[in-house]
């Protein structure tokens, strides 16, 4: 079973920045990959970016540009790096990860973007 904790959520002013970070522990084999979805109030979650284990990345188009997802696979972590961040990003963004065993979610971490 997989155990996914994010961290790095806060509360941040129009055009600063955010890293959001996801430690992946338990039992991981044949990773497909892993991702940052988002969910603000009255809106259905939505993905916000993906990396494979090869590597690739992709994300939705309100955030290209803005946001980066990278991985360290010997600490089994990803990454959201997250700029020129709007109120509009305010949501509570949750970690994925997708394997052979299934899909496993983090609790989440609250992105408030507000003056």
């Amino acid at each position: 079973q997989v155990q996914l904790v994010e961290s790095g959520g806060g509360l941040v002013q129009p055009g600063g920045s955010l890293r959001l970070s996801c430690a992946a522990s338990g039992s991981m084999f044949f990773i497909y990959a892993m991702s940052w979805y988002r969910q603000a109030p009255g809106k259905q979650r939505e993905l916000v970016a993906l990396i494979t284990t090869g590597g690739d990345t992709s994300y939705v188009d309100s955030v290209k540009g803005r946001f980066t997802i990278s991985r360290d696979n010997a600490k089994n972590t990803v990454y959201l790096q997250m700029n020129s961040l709007k109120p509009e990003d305010t949501a509570v963004y949750y970690c994925n990860l997708r394997s052979a065993a299934g899909t496993a979610w983090g609790q989440g971490t609250q992105v408030t973007v507000s003056l």
